[in-house]
């Protein structure tokens, strides 16, 4: 573990069960989607309902969570929430052996999903915070992303292929296994915890609107909030139009659509590596604006894609751009949210923003899937793309540079 250099032994155990699971996530990437819509045979408004389903009940189910997150230890609860994403990832193929398999079924999966995400979210920021030291933060969650994207280079070609070879639901057997493989790191990193911030509290709507409250008072901040909140939502919005469109409408088999998000992945690779000096020499506030403005830009390429190898290419094209530009932007700006928010308020800050966020992908996956099945998918990516051009108004403005890679003033 001395690889890990100054970051220590504990993260090294913690950046270790990231990894795992986000490997595990990346093998099973549109899995859900690939089996409602080759196996179940839904409709584009029933994978949207479906996605929009989960995660609006799972926001809802996790609104008091913050709350009560903030005031345990952040260690056990990631060990449980990675345990309970285990137990419902690994009722799928259970369902799909005994051939009682649903619709139902996947949305009750994503609802508990998208609950334990959020609540997972909250512990380890707080965890990571109090973990490394502040210069080394926006290190740390470079680290993360680059782990994030060197597993979306592979997994998606792996998974489609292991899907065609073994069947559609091997990928979320093996996505389970992962979040048991990451409780199992998250118990190794071992060593003392800070106590809680304060007594023992019951979950509560009250004690989250206090992260709402921080985020909305404090200027830089609520802009990267409802900027990231809309344009991840738009970005997502298009995932279900887009799958129906390359896997149902154009006959993509598996592989070639998991490859259409995998190869892009090496971009970010790139730009997960160009986080910290891009900040160092120009400043955290210019990153956070120039890249945040360039990821709104090149979704509406979407709307040229088309059968065989040319539109293959030109979802690689439009991913790869759109990756770089994310990679870069999402360290600097997950960073600049850990300094700007007091220990004792981070679990509840990140929980408030993680529901918000979730409930919004949910409200505008819904919606897109209705548009996209009244209309096309092809319209759907389209005006999600034209959307996302006034995205840029939202980010920070007249706030002064700081080099140190650290700040946004």
């Amino acid at each position: 573990m001395r690889s890990f250099g100054s970051l220590g032994r504990r993260f090294g155990w913690l950046w270790a069960a990231y990894a795992v699971s986000a490997y595990g996530t990346w093998l099973g990437f549109g899995a859900f989607s690939f089996i409602a819509i080759r196996v179940l045979h839904a409709s584009a408004a029933e994978v949207a309902a479906m996605s929009a389903a989960g995660l609006a009940v799972g926001a809802l189910a996790a609104v008091p969570v913050g709350p009560w997150v903030e005031f345990r230890r952040k260690r056990p609860v990631m060990i449980t929430m990675d345990l309970v994403r285990f137990g419902a990832l690994v009722s799928i193929p259970v369902g799909y052996a005994f051939g009682v398999l649903s619709m139902a079924q996947l949305v009750c999966v994503s609802i508990v999903l998208a609950a334990a995400n959020i609540a997972f979210t909250a512990a380890s920021g707080a965890f990571l915070k109090s973990l490394v030291a502040p210069g080394d933060l926006l290190t740390a969650n470079a680290r993360f992303e680059s782990t994030t994207w060197s597993a979306s280079v592979v997994c998606p070609t792996v998974g489609g292929a292991a899907i065609g070879l073994f069947g559609p639901v091997v990928t979320i057997a093996a996505d389970a296994v992962s979040y048991l493989l990451s409780a199992l790191g998250v118990t190794s990193i071992g060593g003392p915890e800070p106590a809680p911030a304060g007594p023992s509290a019951r979950p509560s709507l009250a004690g989250l609107a206090e992260g709402w409250r921080h985020i909305l008072r404090h200027r830089p901040l609520r802009r990267l909030f409802l900027n990231s909140v809309v344009v991840n939502g738009l970005i997502m919005a298009g995932e279900a139009p887009l799958a129906v469109l390359m896997l149902g409408e154009l006959g993509f088999p598996a592989w070639q659509y998991g490859l259409a998000f995998a190869v892009p992945c090496v971009g970010g690779l790139v730009g997960s590596r160009l986080a910290r000096p891009l900040s160092a020499r120009f400043g955290s506030a210019t990153v956070l604006r120039v890249f945040g403005a360039l990821r709104c830009v090149w979704p509406l390429g979407l709307v040229l894609v088309g059968p065989g190898l040319p539109g293959l290419l030109v979802v690689i094209a439009v991913e790869l751009v759109l990756i770089v530009c994310c990679s870069i932007f999402n360290p600097v700006m997950a960073t600049y949210r850990l300094q700007a928010v007091d220990h004792d308020r981070v679990s509840r800050v990140l929980a408030a923003w993680s529901v918000t966020s979730t409930a919004a992908r949910a409200v505008l996956i819904a919606v897109w899937g209705v548009l996209a099945t009244a209309t096309s998918p092809r319209w759907a990516l389209g005006f999600a793309g034209v959307l996302l051009l006034v995205a840029p108004f939202l980010l920070p403005v007249g706030v002064k540079d700081d080099r140190t890679a650290a700040t946004v003033g």
